[in-house]
């Protein structure tokens, strides 16, 4: 018989959403909770719901949150009898869950051993190819020279996959789609694998075209039992990191689901694993699957299997920790209908994904969907941890059905005040290919234009919504003048920036709530109503909503389902640095740490050219020369933290070249 582990308090070994969504499951079944917090997270809300909370330290450069010495501190003082360490990196740090059971900690995850099995990459595949699981042909060797490794390449064959060992979440991950682009991307992997994981290794996959990326669900308690809860499928992503995620899979039916559940269980059977785990495979083009990894944690992308299985899986990691058996059977587990889930990040798609930061001035999760979140208006969006604010899923009797219903919550979220990917993920979701359940792992690399194209009709009617709400709402900025006081200069040439686009128009008032736009009057609004946050006006006979926020100058609206950021520049103003780096100043693109100087003083470069690297939310971020010069200083150093905008190198022009005026 095995020996149960009862706990009465948890120590919640994470932050933000994560945490949260474990301390619902762990109050509903009559456990305490205890929260630990960086710094920077004093405010956050994890902190106000867990019972209690202790501080852990700054952000950086200790990185509070994998301080592992610190956390079990935190248990102790606390009186905690166990540790969940949801579902982030030390969720898979085979030191983490020893040091939980030294101490006498119930660790609600897999063993140490278990861990170590499946954290390597080359070690896992080994052990899979032995239970029979179908692997991608690579090197997963010791030699870890360059030489070796672009000669193990041209032997697998281009395209290939460089992966770091220890990785996840796409970092040290690279494809390679040529031998002459090998030794440069290589590096950048070991480097981010590196930075984020204290290990340089990788291996080497073959990379197969337009793959499906479809992962299994298992549990297995301490008695033997097993049973897995279906697929995912997490195709579509940005930068190897998944965005979108459904269940089931469009492209798995019923004979190919109980071919890779099996799979699944043997795995999980052959290395004696112990709770929560997701094997991820890729899926071909003909319906063969491969073995990728084997996450040993609850995946980000859970709450889709809840949908379509009513079941809590975190409540399951709590009673298979505590020695219970698994709740049901593989027969007793039973699919309805069809949910899909998308991940809300602090990023601008169109540079890249560039993850930002701030204040989150505005927020209003949509009615009707599960939306996990940690916000608040108000809530700070620190630079230092992943970029993914929010996950909002929605469950239909139909993929349609769902699709539907997750497409207008998102265009329904207000989001305001730090830049994110809503209006991307809303471009996705109705995207023919994506309705179609055609989408595969390339979906937007082959349709970036189309979900980054600009609008410009949408953009014409958010301009004028803008500049009538810039007049409106003048008194919530006084330093910047007030609609009273700006009312006798009607009518007004409004000037202002939306969206990083300069536009002007006027606005002439024709009665006392209704307004003339454009430099023609071509266009009318009446405005209805004006609260703190929330306007009601008809522009052109149709009645419309925005919620917005402003602070001094600038002015975040949602209008038509799209985010839009306005700075005013009718009554003030203020002279802009030259974001592009025309003036030979390489600027911080976002807060970040340096990880690489690429040109020291002195240096001759060319435009381009990289010069500095920062790590932000745990990517690198690579800044170029905008012109060809000599770097003439570097305000920097390697480890330094650094905020958006300061100014990293400054490039003296070439003779005869100059800077941009």
């Amino acid at each position: 018989m095995s020996t149960p582990t009862p706990f009465s308090k948890i120590l919640i070994a994470n932050r933000g959403e994560i945490a949260l969504r474990v301390i619902r499951s762990a109050r509903s079944l009559g456990y305490r909770t205890v929260a630990v917090h960086s710094s920077a997270d004093a405010q956050a809300l994890h902190v106000a719901r867990a019972d209690q909370a202790v501080c852990i330290g700054e952000p950086l450069p200790a990185q509070s949150y994998l301080n592992i010495a610190a956390i079990i501190d935190a248990a102790r003082l606390t009186g905690a009898d166990a540790v969940h360490p949801g579902y982030g990196f030390l969720a898979e740090n085979e030191d983490f869950a020893a040091a939980c059971r030294d101490a006498g900690l119930v660790f609600i995850g897999p063993s140490p051993e278990a861990i170590r099995a499946m954290g390597d990459k080359a070690r896992a595949k080994d052990i899979m190819a032995a239970a029979g699981v179908p692997c991608i042909a690579g090197y997963q060797g010791e030699d870890q020279g360059e030489q070796r490794l672009a000669s193990e390449a041209q032997r697998i064959g281009y395209p290939v996959m460089i992966k770091a060992t220890a990785g996840g979440g796409g970092r040290g991950m690279r494809l390679v789609a040529t031998p002459q682009e090998f030794g440069a991307l290589l590096r950048s992997a070991q480097s981010e694998a590196k930075n984020a994981f204290g290990d340089a290794t990788v291996i080497l996959e073959r990379a197969i075209v337009e793959p499906r990326h479809v992962e299994i669900q298992v549990f297995r308690d301490r008695h033997g039992n097993a049973v897995h809860l279906g697929e995912r499928d997490c195709s579509v992503q940005r930068r190897h990191q998944k965005i979108i995620e459904e269940a089931p899979s469009p492209a798995v039916d019923a004979a190919l689901r109980e071919r890779m559940g099996a799979t699944a269980l043997a795995a999980v059977h052959a290395i004696g694993y112990e709770g929560a785990g997701t094997l991820e495979f890729l899926l071909d083009r003909n319906g063969e699957f491969f073995f990728m990894e084997m996450n040993t944690r609850l995946q980000v992308e859970h709450p889709v299997t809840e949908a379509i299985t009513g079941l809590d899986l975190v409540e399951w990691q709590l009673r298979v920790a505590a020695g219970e058996a698994l709740p049901l059977r593989q027969d007793d587990i039973r699919f309805s209908g069809h949910a899909i889930e998308v991940r809300l990040c602090a990023e601008d798609p169109a540079a890249g994904f560039l993850p930002q930061s701030g204040t989150m001035h505005g927020w209003h999760a949509p009615p009707g969907l599960r939306a996990e979140h940690a916000l608040h208006a108000g809530a700070a969006v620190p630079p230092y941890y992943d970029s993914m604010l929010a996950k909002l899923v929605a469950h239909g009797r139909t993929r349609d059905e769902a699709r539907r219903k997750l497409l207008l919550g998102v265009q329904d979220t207000t989001a305001l005040g730090v830049k994110t990917n809503q209006d991307f993920l809303a471009r996705c979701l109705a995207h023919p290919r994506f309705a179609a359940g055609e989408a595969t792992t390339a979906f937007i690399a082959q349709h970036q234009d189309e979900l980054l194209s600009a609008d410009e009709a949408a953009a014409r009617r958010a301009a004028l919504v803008a500049a009538w709400l810039l007049f409106a709402t003048a008194g919530h900025a006084p330093h910047h003048g007030s609609a009273s006081r700006l009312s006798h200069r009607l009518p007004l040439g409004m000037r202002f920036v939306i969206d990083g686009n300069e536009r002007t128009t006027r606005l002439r008032q024709q009665a006392p709530e209704r307004f003339a736009l454009g430099d023609d009057d071509a266009h009318t609004l009446e405005a209805v109503h004006l609260g703190a946050d929330e306007a009601r006006f008809r522009l052109d006979g149709v009645l419309e909503t925005v919620r917005f926020c402003r602070r001094g100058g600038t002015l975040w609206m949602n209008c038509a389902g799209r985010a839009h950021t306005i700075d005013d520049r009718t009554v003030a103003s203020a002279a802009r640095r030259d974001e592009a780096g025309g003036d030979g100043k390489v600027r911080a693109s976002t807060n970040g740490r340096v990880v690489a100087i690429s040109a020291g003083v002195g240096a001759q470069v060319s435009a381009g050219q990289p010069v500095i690297v920062l790590e932000a939310m745990k990517m690198e971020h690579i800044h170029t020369a905008a012109l060809d010069g000599t770097v003439k200083a570097v305000h920097i150093a390697v480890g330094e933290q650094v905020h958006l905008h300061r100014i990293l190198v400054e490039i003296e022009p070439r003779a005869g070249e100059g800077a941009a005026p």
